[in-house]
């Protein structure tokens, strides 16, 4: 089976959908729900009628564009996002759709019949910029966040999810939004690596082996604020200076594992009263502790927590911690894996074992069925910034092992 990519229609569709942005060219912001993403969905359900695909959405708006085979065998599915956050590019997670649409027109030209329906998945809210978690439409997909906890959601302008999604069109229950384990026969995410590895090894495309995936925790120190000419040092309750402690111990703590996929970050400091002349009073930090491994990764959440424990005591500030998110990490199945190997040697497409750090809808997917993810290279690592970019000879590649690894599943 020979597999053709239409490249130059591929670039014209990252072009076309990099222009329904928030913000001014190179820059692309979508936010989920916003007038731009509905624009989007609805320009990219066209391009999936016209490829011939049937549409059916859920109550959160995940969209599935269906190539329908006569066999009730369980599916195969793919897919990734197209909401982006401020101010960022316009591949990460538009690979793995417009991706899989490109795989499913090259199938059809090429003449091959699956006998198991293939299904391109549109997740809804991938990035938490709206409403604050990521994986909105996958977790509920996999029933890793309750539709109660999910119907509860807002937005910084206090509009719930369930008013947010009802205004953009999308009925019925969150309820009704999981799908059963083995739903799908497999299913397979292709995207940029938001990495440099791919490209520092020369090498076409990454296998997926393992998804990291964070612990959030915010932590709050209270002191006693004061003049800062007046109240003199050996007196200090200064919430600051036990949050800077608290940070290197982060960093600390991360490296003393020794393992290159422990990482942590204080991402957020917020001082209050935040004035020159001012003691600091209250700091909440927010952190990000991710690995590959939860046990590892938990071990270093638990040393955090002691750590805000200890430095509290010494100087003599109040403390409140809170994890806001602890998800698993998930291993790709092995299987998916071989045949994205094999996959890739049919395509003379290089390709290397790797881990995926950042955090994708895989990761849930992982829960319901089979998965893998398929990495390209981007030009110098750089996502999430208007930079971003990976060449179009790139996308094509990871475009054919794509569709040649979903033919396989779907025989």
């Amino acid at each position: 089976m020979r597999i053709e990519i239409n490249i130059d229609r591929l670039g014209a569709e990252f072009a076309e959908l990099a222009s329904f942005s928030d913000a001014a060219p190179p820059a692309v912001t979508r936010i989920v729900f916003s007038d731009v993403d509905l624009q989007a969905r609805a320009w990219l359900k066209e391009r999936c009628r016209s490829a011939g695909l049937h549409i059916r959405e859920d109550a959160v708006g995940n969209t599935f564009a269906s190539w329908k085979s006569d066999s009730a065998d369980a599916p195969v599915g793919t897919g990734s996002h197209i909401d982006a956050i401020p101010n960022s590019g316009r591949y990460d997670g538009t690979v793995g759709v417009l991706g899989a649409l490109e795989a499913i027109r090259a199938l059809k030209q090429s003449g091959f019949v699956p006998k198991r329906t293939i299904e391109l998945v549109l997740f809804t809210s991938e990035e938490p910029t709206r409403f604050g978690i990521g994986c909105l439409g996958s977790r509920l997909l996999s029933g890793a966040l309750d539709h109660q906890k999910a119907s509860r959601l807002s937005d910084q302008q206090g509009e719930s999810l369930d008013q947010v999604r009802h205004t953009a069109g999308f009925e019925g229950p969150l309820s009704s939004v999981p799908l059963s384990t083995g739903h799908y026969a497999g299913f397979i995410e292709l995207h940029i690596e938001q990495g440099p590895l791919l490209e520092q090894a020369n090498v076409q495309a990454g296998l997926v082996t393992n998804i990291a995936a964070p612990a959030s925790m915010r932590i709050e120190l209270e002191g006693e604020g004061g003049h800062a000419g007046a109240v003199l040092m050996p007196d200090r309750r200064d919430a600051l200076a036990g949050a800077a402690e608290l940070i290197l111990a982060v960093e600390s703590l991360a490296l003393d594992t020794g393992a290159i996929d422990t990482v942590a970050t204080a991402g957020i400091c917020d001082v209050f009263p935040g004035a020159v002349n001012s003691i600091p009073s209250r700091v909440s930090l927010g952190l990000d502790i991710r690995d590959t491994d939860l046990s590892r990764r938990d071990a270093v959440v638990e040393r955090i927590t002691e750590a805000a424990k200890a430095i509290s005591s010494k100087r003599s500030l109040r403390f409140k911690i809170e994890i806001l998110n602890a998800d698993a990490p998930a291993q790709c199945d092995p299987g998916i894996l071989n045949v994205l190997r094999r996959s890739c040697k049919d395509e003379n497409v290089t390709c290397m074992d790797m881990v995926s750090r950042a955090y994708h809808d895989s990761l849930f997917m992982s829960r319901i069925t089979p998965t893998a993810m398929l990495f390209i290279p981007c030009r110098a690592g750089v996502s999430h910034r208007p930079d971003e970019f990976a060449s179009l000879p790139d996308i094509a590649n990871g475009v054919r092992v794509l569709a040649r690894a979903l033919a396989q599943l779907a025989s």
